[in-house]
C-alpha cells in the first residue's frame, strides 16, 4: 500500500456499507483497512468477505484504530449524528451517508465539530460524482440552456410492507422522502441552489411514515423544481433540466445514468453515454482521496453549507408533509 492510498474504516455492515467496499475495489484511491459492527460476529462476517483484518465489535474501536484515515459511516439515517461526531472527536475524517442527518440542526452539529476540529467531512451523495453529472455541470457552466426554467426529478421504488424494515420502520428513519426524496432534493439543489418557497403534500404508510411525497420548490430567479417519491411504486425515476435555449434529459434512473442528452429548442441532440465500472460508489471515494490529499476540509462538488441547506429544505417539507398527513 502506497503512503497516498487512504485508509478506510467502515462503520456499519448493512447493504450501502457492502456496496461502498466492493466498489472501493475498483480504485487505487483507498482501501478497507478496519471495518466496526455492534457484534464482533458482524464484524467478521463482513470482514471475511473483503479480506479486512482490523475488525472491531464496536464502533469506539474503530474510530481509536491507528491504520484508520476516514471513517465511512454507513449505518441508518438516525445514527448518523452520533457515529460521524465519535470518530470526529476521535481524530477521523468522515464521510457520512445520505441524508446527512435526520434534520439540519443535527447537520450543523457535526460541520461545526469537523470544523472545530481541521477534519474532512462530507455527505456521501455519491451522485455528485459520476462521469454523466460532471458532463451536465460542464453543460450548466457553460450556460448552453440559457435561462434555467423547470427542474423535474422522481425516485419511487416498490417495497412490500413489512413493518421490520427500515424504509417503514419510524425508529430507522424510515419513509420515502429521507431515503428516496434525498436525491431528487440534492439533485435541484445542485442546479438551482437553495429554494426561496417550498410547497409540499404526503400521505403516510401504514406505519406512520411517509409512503408519497411531493414537493414544489420556487427559486428567486423564477425558476420551479418539482420533485417526487414514493415507496408505493416503480417510477420512471427520470430527471430534466429545461432552459430557455435547450433541455438536458437523463435516462436510466437519473441517480446512475445509462445516457445524458442535450437537446436545442431548434431540435439538436448531443448525447453521452454512460461509462463507468461498478454501481457509481468509488468515485465519492476517489474525491475524499484527492481532496485530502491537497489539504481541503471539504468537497467544492459536494459543501458541507450546502448539505446544511439541503437539510433545511427538508425540514421544511417535513412540517409541511406532517401537516397535510394530519388532514388527509
Amino acid at each position: 500500500m502506497q503512503d497516498s492510498t487512504l485508509r478506510w474504516g467502515i462503520l456499519g455492515t448493512g447493504l450501502i456499507a457492502n456496496t461502498f467496499a466492493t466498489d472501493l475495489q475498483l480504485t487505487d484511491s483507498g482501501v478497507v483497512t478496519a471495518v466496526g459492527s455492534r457484534s464482533q460476529g458482524s464484524a467478521d462476517e463482513f470482514a471475511d468477505v473483503f479480506d479486512i483484518t482490523n475488525r472491531h465489535a464496536s464502533y469506539e474501536a474503530l474510530v481509536v484504530d491507528a491504520d484508520v484515515d476516514v471513517i465511512y459511516v454507513a449505518t441508518p439515517h438516525p445514527m448518523h449524528r452520533d457515529n460521524a461526531i465519535l470518530a470526529l472527536q476521535a481524530g477521523k475524517h468522515v464521510l457520512v451517508e445520505k441524508p446527512f442527518t435526520m434534520n439540519a440542526a443535527e447537520a450543523r452539529e457535526i460541520v461545526q465539530v469537523a470544523r472545530d476540529n481541521g477534519l474532512f467531512a462530507m455527505e456521501a451523495m455519491w451522485t455528485r460524482f459520476l462521469p454523466d453529472i460532471r458532463v451536465i455541470r460542464d453543460w450548466l457552466e457553460q450556460g448552453v440552456l440559457g435561462e434555467i426554467v423547470t427542474v423535474t426529478a422522481d425516485h419511487g421504488q416498490w417495497f412490500a410492507e413489512d413493518p421490520q424494515f427500515r424504509l417503514f420502520a419510524p425508529e430507522l428513519g424510515g419513509g420515502a422522502l429521507l431515503d428516496l426524496g434525498i436525491y431528487p432534493l440534492s439533485f435541484a439543489s445542485m442546479v438551482l441552489g437553495t429554494p426561496n418557497r417550498v410547497v409540499s403534500i404526503s400521505d403516510p404508510a401504514f406505519t406512520g411514515v411517509d409512503a408519497q411525497t411531493s414537493m414544489l420548490l420556487g427559486y428567486a430567479g423564477g425558476a420551479q423544481a418539482l420533485l417526487t417519491c414514493t415507496l408505493r411504486a416503480k417510477s420512471p425515476t427520470r430527471a430534466s433540466i429545461v432552459g430557455t435555449d435547450s433541455r438536458i434529459e437523463i435516462d436510466g434512473d437519473f441517480y446512475a445514468p445509462t445516457r445524458v442528452t442535450l437537446i436545442t429548442r431548434g431540435g439538436d441532440i448531443t448525447s453521452v453515454e454512460s461509462a463507468h465500472e461498478g454501481r457509481g460508489l468509488r468515485h465519492q471515494a476517489d474525491e475524499v482521496a484527492q481532496r485530502l490529499a491537497v489539504g481541503d476540509l471539504e468537497s467544492p462538488l459536494m459543501t458541507l453549507d450546502e448539505t446544511i441547506s439541503i437539510m433545511e429544505t427538508m425540514d421544511k417539507v417535513r412540517v409541511q408533509t406532517d401537516q397535510s398527513a394530519t388532514t388527509a
